[in-house]
Order: C-alpha cells, then structure tokens, then sequence
C-alpha cells in the first residue's frame, strides 16, 4: 500500500494533481481546497495517501496532514459514504469542527457540505461519535481526567460547545465530586455567566 508520496508537482486537474517520484508520474485525488495549500506547479510536496481499491481501478486519494487521512478513512466507513464525498468533507471541515458538529447534535452544520443530505448527516453522527471521540477520548483531549472527560462529555450532549464545556469545568472545584453534581455546578456557572452578561 502506497502511505506516502513525496516529489514535485507536474500538473493539476480539477480534483486531481499529477507528483512525480522519481521520473513516475502518480495522479492523486486532491479536492481544490487541499490543492490549493500545496503551491503552485513545479513545488515539491509531501503527501499522506489512501490507496482505494475497486474492482477494476486503484485510485490514490492525497492528503496534507496525518489527520486529514485519519479522518477520510473514518468516513469511509460511514455507509453512503465514497471516497470522493469523504475527500470532499475534509477538504471542508476539520477534524475538530465536525468533532464539535457531532458532539453538538448539530446536521444542519453537516448539511452544508455539498452532497451531505440529511440523512447522511445523521448517519455520520452515528457512526462516528465514538471513534472521533465525542465520548472525548483522552488522547485527543491532553491533560483530561476520565471524570473530567465524563464531564464535558454530559454538556455537550446538552447543546453546549466544547470551548464552553471546558470554561464550566475549569470552574469547578478540585474536589472529588460525583458526575451529577458536577454537572448541576457547571449548570449554575452557564447561568451565572449569562446573569452577568445580560446585567
């Protein structure tokens, strides 16, 4: 299976570039929103790759970072779900923004990629919930107890965004408490915080 490419950029198509590795030309799938990070013809580029296979075709779909590949295969295991959508959707969505989007319950952010009805949207919050780690995996959240994830992960469920699930724990004493009543403080924090905005 071909991982990585590394080489110079001789041509670029619509939803496709052309790297040359030494004097082979290889035509990797890139949406233009990913084309457009890597420079101009004639750059060198060094790429993260799926190999997809079909049954007459292999097709090699590129990406700028580990965790655009991460997240395109994620989404290919979503039903419905093909490796030109799931190019498409990382070109467009990061994996913290649709992180965010699932933890939030929140298809019509989903919606607006284009070829993304809802449906789809609802099926990629089901199915990716737990491997993206909207359950907040402690590897993608550094520092984070297991309760301290449990925490975030109960206000997110109730509509609240990461960002402010985070401030409420920050809030919160550093005493053992059990799950529910951290999660009543944190409630009391959001309408604090709100009382003090609004005054």
């Amino acid at each position: 299976m071909i991982a990585t490419l590394e080489g110079r950029i001789t041509a670029k198509g619509e939803n496709y570039i052309i790297v040359e590795v030494s004097g082979i030309g290889f035509r990797v799938h890139m949406p233009p929103a990913l084309q457009d990070r890597l420079g101009e013809v004639g750059h060198r580029v060094s790429l993260f790759t799926h190999l997809h296979v079909r049954e007459n075709e292999l097709e090699l779909y590129g990406f700028v970072t580990p965790d655009e590949l991460t997240l395109f295969e994620l989404l290919l295991g979503v039903s419905g779900i093909g490796p030109k959508a799931a190019s498409r959707i990382v070109s467009i969505m990061s994996v913290e923004t649709l992180r965010e989007a699932i933890a939030r319950g929140d298809a019509a952010m989903l919606t607006r990629i284009p070829g993304v009805g809802k449906k789809t949207a609802e099926r990629l919050m089901v199915d990716l919930k737990d491997k993206l780690g909207v359950g907040l995996e402690l590897a993608a959240y550094p520092g984070l107890t297991h309760a301290d994830a449990e925490v975030i992960s109960a206000l997110t469920s109730l509509g609240y965004s990461i960002a402010e699930a985070q401030a409420a724990l920050r809030s919160l004493p550093q005493e053992s408490l059990p799950l529910e009543e951290k999660v009543r403080l944190a409630l009391q924090y959001f309408a604090r915080e709100r009382k003090e905005w609004a005054s």
